[in-house]
């Protein structure tokens, strides 16, 4: 329900204590507080944000079904409300047939241009949260007004922009960064300017709403504003909450589909709570005395399930349409034309209106249904008392609520992530739901079966060629299965259709790599970093390829790219350490090519220190041989020795004996270099050769690891067989020398 400032105006009376008692109830008190009032926020917010990580599948398959009990038949009452007589259809004849139809050739539209649909589903998001507002906006003016306490202006102004206040809000939210929603568009405003507009906005929320309400109060009091009160907590939990969470706590709240989920639910009801009064009052006026809220809500349940369920079942069964985008459709443009409607057909300054929802003593007119034509008659008869269009009614109400279980059931089926046999029966349902061929492909993937597995992502990114998000899974699926060929041919016509996307550009680069295209490989990782320089994998595997080819510099300029990336993200996942401390090194390696000496220790360093948090001994010991390198084209004798002994300590605790030979051998040549004893050199000669033994990927390794043991064997003489009688402690007393200067021979 939405109403206009500019209709409260037009029959708003003057403020002031109203002449006589009057009643703001609509029901009962509790009724009325809870329901209509949303009182009943505060629990349901809270059992939902709890249930909904610690129970997904239960919490998602129950709101599923609430849909049918709320959500559903809310949007029949705005059509019963529209439709349901000719007077009323045709009063509002632009929204009940030309919207409508303009919003039906949308649907075909989306139906067979998949492009259109998310910008109509985010259309549908961003509305949704206006129109809720509208509605708590225009209930609270109703409660005052019936109360006898109507606002100032100035209080309605106040309260107005306290309203429209919390909705810029929740917009802000909901557009600040990327989108994480394929169906959802996102302004992607940055937060550092998003953050403090949306406490502004929440701090005037506060500020108008609370003046507003002190003042209502000192004309009246608590308990005859209490429903304008709780109206006013109710628009802040549904939308201030959320915010002022995530802005103190820093815990983001997916406000998107928390405003189409528990939201819509409690919207709806409330709706429901206010139409079944109107349609209560509105039959009673027109003389009809057996109006039945049961048989109201069966329509309205018969009418919804009308509207949103055999249309996307008819369109996949018989176009093999997939069903998950259609579905969508179907509910974002149901949505927009009750919205559209919805705002039509609730106005205040409608006497009728007013006189039913304010209790007003101008009597109510009544609802006739003008001349009929033949279509009204034929709707007439078909409402009428007449046994075969009694019959009529109740096998189409049969047959919709039939349809509806079988629905529930195939969501039933289909939300158990990686059961396979309830996968396979929601498939056998409708085998042209791209959603369910997915989950269905991950749980034939995780039972073994990967022919059928891949057969199910093939059926599912052909159900829905124009969504990129399941031919990127098609492609990586044909990728998992060795077939490189055919995932490359996957990936061309990815790339022909969305040239821009770096994800699909990344995988095309690697694809065209392993067979061989290094040209390609390196052309499109380069288009992938200009389409998104954020993209990590495509900095990294550009710089990769670039030092391959002996151009340092150039990829130095990717690998900081990638390391200011990941370092952006906060990522302290040890997983993802390994390419990190390569990268680190490699920037170290650049700097010390073009005689950055000081930058290279810092970044090699911090590459060691990074490797040592992070557990990765291999880096960490790369690191600090790079660095002794460096430190001995600076002169750093001491340094050298340093890294280098703890390098060599460090491969002693891995199992990579060609990596330590290969570090035993250099610290040797640095021994030797520093005219330190030769039975050190020798004795870490030797060590290294033993090391060397049995190893098969040696063989490039281990003669230059002879030649320098015979050599320093032959300088020590006879004192070499006392080294290898004793070789375990001079390897140990070879990593406690303090090798700071040339020292003499002995």
């Amino acid at each position: 329900m939405t109403i206009a400032p500019a209709e409260e105006r037009a029959s708003a009376p003057s403020p002031g204590p109203a002449s006589r008692a009057q009643s703001p109830w609509i029901y009962r008190p509790w009724i009325d507080l809870t329901v209509g009032c949303g009182a009943w926020s505060a629990p349901l917010l809270l059992a939902g944000f709890y249930f909904a990580d610690s129970y997904t599948r239960g919490w998602t398959v129950a709101f599923y079904f609430l849909a049918l009990l709320s959500n559903y038949p809310h949007f029949m009452a705005t059509v019963y409300r529209a439709y349901h007589t000719r007077d009323e259809f045709e009063k509002y004849r632009i929204y009940t047939v030309h919207v409508a139809l303009l919003l039906a050739v949308a649907g075909v539209v989306a139906h067979v241009w998949y492009g259109l649909l998310p910008w109509i589903f985010t259309l549908y998001i961003c509305w949704s949260p206006w129109h809720y507002t509208g509605q708590n906006f225009g209930l609270l003016m109703m409660f005052a007004r019936r109360a006898g306490v109507s606002p100032t202006e100035a209080e309605r102004r106040a309260l107005r922009l306290a309203f429209i206040a919390s909705f810029l809000l929740l917009m802000l939210s909901f557009h600040t960064g990327p989108s994480d929603d394929a169906l959802i568009l996102s302004l992607g405003l940055a937060a550092k300017f998003t953050l403090p507009a949306r406490a502004m906005l929440a701090l005037f929320f506060v500020g108008a709403s609370g003046w507003a309400l002190a003042s209502l109060a000192r004309r009246s009091n608590l308990r005859t504003i209490l429903p304008v009160v709780t109206l006013t907590a109710t628009q802040f939990l549904w939308f201030l909450l959320p915010a002022v969470i995530e802005l103190v706590s820093g815990r983001e709240i997916p406000q998107t589909r928390y405003s189409s989920g528990l939201l819509a639910v409690l919207h709806s009801t409330q709706y429901l709570w206010i139409t079944s009064y109107y349609q209560k009052k509105e039959a009673r006026a027109a003389g009809d005395s057996k109006w039945s809220y049961s048989r109201y809500l069966v329509t309205l349940i018969a009418g919804g399930i009308a509207l949103f369920i055999p249309g996307p079942w008819i369109v996949s069964r018989i176009f093999h349409a997939d069903f998950a985008a259609s579905f969508l459709t179907f509910t974002a443009l149901v949505n927009i034309h009750h919205f559209i409607l919805d705002g039509a057909i609730w106005k205040l300054r409608d006497s009728r209106i007013a006189s039913l929802l304010l209790d007003s003593r101008q009597k109510a007119a009544g609802s006739g249904d003008g001349t009929r034509g033949g279509f009204a008659a034929a709707a007439h008869w078909l409402t009428g008392r007449a046994p075969a269009a009694r019959g009529i009614r109740i096998a189409a109400v049969a047959l919709l609520f039939i349809w509806a279980g079988v629905d529930q059931l195939h969501f039933w089926w289909s939300s158990e992530a990686n059961t396979l046999p309830a996968l396979q029966r929601a498939a056998k349902l409708n085998p042209d739901d791209s959603t369910v061929q997915a989950k269905l492909a991950r749980a034939e993937q995780l039972a073994g079966q990967r022919d059928a597995a891949l057969a199910s992502m093939q059926r599912a990114a052909e159900m829905s060629p124009a969504n990129l998000a399941l031919q990127e899974s098609y492609g990586r699926s044909l990728i998992e299965a060795g077939r490189f060929k055919d995932a490359y041919a996957h990936f061309q016509k990815i790339i022909a259709r969305w040239p821009r996307n770096a994800d699909a550009l990344v995988d095309y680069g690697l694809l065209a790599h392993r067979l061989g295209h290094d040209e390609e490989a390196v052309d499109n990782w380069q288009r992938a970093v200009d389409a998104d320089p954020s993209q990590a994998n495509a900095q990294l595997y550009l710089a990769q390829a670039l030092d391959q080819q002996g151009q340092l510099q150039a990829a130095a300029r990717h690998y900081r790219v990638f390391l200011e990336t990941i370092a952006a993200r906060h990522d302290k996942n040890p997983a993802g350490a390994g390419p990190v401390l390569a990268a680190l090194i490699k920037v170290a390696d650049a700097d010390a090519a073009v005689n950055h000496t000081a930058d290279a220790a810092k970044g090699y360093r911090a590459a060691a220190g990074f490797a040592e948090k992070a557990g990765e001994k291999t880096m960490e010991s790369l690191a600090l041989v790079h660095l002794a390198d460096l430190q001995e084209k600076q002169n750093d004798v001491q340094g050298e020795a340093q890294s280098y002994q703890r390098a060599v300590q460090i491969d002693a605790t891995l199992s990579d004996p060609r990596s330590a030979a290969s570090d035993w051998f250099n610290y040797a040549q640095f021994l030797r270099k520093e005219q330190q004893p030769e039975r050190y050199v020798f004795a870490c000669l030797l060590h290294a050769e033993n090391l060397l033994q049995n190893v098969p990927s040696a063989s490039d390794v281990l003669p230059v690891v002879l030649e320098g043991r015979k050599e320093s064997e032959a300088r020590l003489g006879k004192e070499a067989a006392a080294v290898k009688r004793n070789l375990d402690d001079l390897v140990v007393q070879s990593l406690r020398l303090q090798v700071s200067a040339p020292a003499a021979k002995p």
